[in-house]
């Protein structure tokens, strides 16, 4: 099996980096405090949008010196190719500390927002490190060899079940849509379901105008119109990027819900939906290269039926949402390539949908739209 792809995601410099950390902390905890930055470094876990950078940070404080690990968040360098056309990172920040503050949803502590660009060039926010494991995404888990793969079955089902009582928690909070209003899409639209979708096609229309067009994707937002649900679920707090591949886990449980650039309100299927497609790439992929995978985790039947039993709401339409989260999949996989081009990783292909590394079963989740 051939070694996994380092794809970059920044052109920042770390030493200058820590310097400005460093900086930053002398700034916001008064000159007193006397901080300082060590062991600054990148990370190679799995996530491809912000800058994620590791580091110890020591001061002295009212309450006596503080050694903290922490973890800064920092929106990408617009030249390096974001994944997103913004990084709303104060409401990251806020969505995180609320969760913490009125939910048994795990999520790390967090410490400071900075919405300036001055101090790093990007804003950012900084939490506590939070020891735990991750399933991998280069080799995915479903190719072998790594921890979750290799557990029991018994251990594999913990770690489904409770990563959707971790969602079900957050879908729970009350009032979502006044708690987290600043999360509401400015897109057209006279629901929440519309104006995340209306928002997403406008990311889309992003993407193109950098070249990276995709007749599939269009495909895809024709297929959602033409087959809009009925009914739209009352909207929840969602955290718009439910995978296992964005939690840290210990002993099979959730300990961190990790990355929420995607956070949103919507319909609670747009998460359940999305903890089931995620599998499914990779599954996917797995099986494009003969081997088995695992094709008896996170089903359809077994994660909606957990859902349901612990929440009560039955989800609905999931094959719409299944489609949508192919098709905002499909996307990722657009930006993220033409990123690997602008780092002279790969060169930027001919046609851009060969950069999608899902079109084949997104093609086949659109049969009433096949050879169009």
């Amino acid at each position: 099996m051939t070694e996994p792809m380092r794809m970059q995601r920044s052109s920042r410099d770390p030493d200058e980096t820590r310097q400005r950390l460093e900086q930053w902390l002398a700034k916001t905890l008064g000159p007193d405090a006397e901080p300082s930055v060590s062991d600054l470094a990148g990370t190679e876990a799995n996530g491809m949008s912000s800058d994620t950078m590791l580091f110890r940070a020591t001061w002295s404080g009212d309450d006596g010196p503080h050694d903290e690990r922490m973890v800064a968040r920092v929106a990408p360098d617009e030249h390096d190719v974001p994944v997103f056309p913004t990084y709303d990172m104060q409401g990251q920040f806020d969505v995180i500390r609320s969760v913490g503050e009125i939910t048994d949803a795990p999520v790390p502590k967090t410490w400071w927002c900075e919405t300036s660009r001055d101090p790093m060039g990007a804003p950012f926010f900084v939490m506590s490190r939070v020891d735990g494991v991750v399933p991998p995404d280069v080799m995915p888990y479903t190719f072998g060899d790594n921890w979750l793969f290799d557990a029991p079955d018994d251990q594999q089902r913990k770690l489904q079940d409770s990563t959707v009582e971790a969602v079900a928690a957050l879908h729970a909070i009350d009032n979502p849509t006044e708690r987290f209003h600043f999360l509401e899409r400015s897109a057209p639209g006279d629901t929440h379901l519309r104006r995340h979708v209306a928002n997403t096609a406008a990311w889309y229309e992003m993407v193109k105008a950098d070249g990276a067009f995709s007749p599939l994707v269009e495909r895809g937002f024709a297929w959602l119109e033409a087959n809009w649900p009925a009914q739209e679920s009352k909207p929840v707090l969602s955290w718009g990027d439910s995978r296992i591949g964005n939690v840290l886990y210990d002993d099979f449980a959730p300990v961190a819900l990790l990355d929420w650039e995607m956070a949103g309100l919507g319909p609670a299927e747009l998460d359940i939906a999305w903890i089931i497609y995620a599998h499914h790439v990779f599954q996917t992929l797995a099986g494009f290269f003969e081997l088995p995978g695992m094709t008896h985790f996170m089903t359809p039947t077994d994660v909606a039926g957990h859902y349901e039993k612990i929440s009560g709401h039955t989800p609905r339409d999931l094959h719409w949402f299944m489609v949508y989260s192919a098709i905002q999949w499909g996307i990722v996989f657009l930006r993220t390539g033409t990123r690997q081009a602008h780092f002279g990783e790969i060169e930027m292909p001919a046609a851009p949908e060969e950069l999608i590394r899902n079109s084949m079963h997104l093609e086949s989740l659109l049969p009433e739209f096949a050879g169009i």
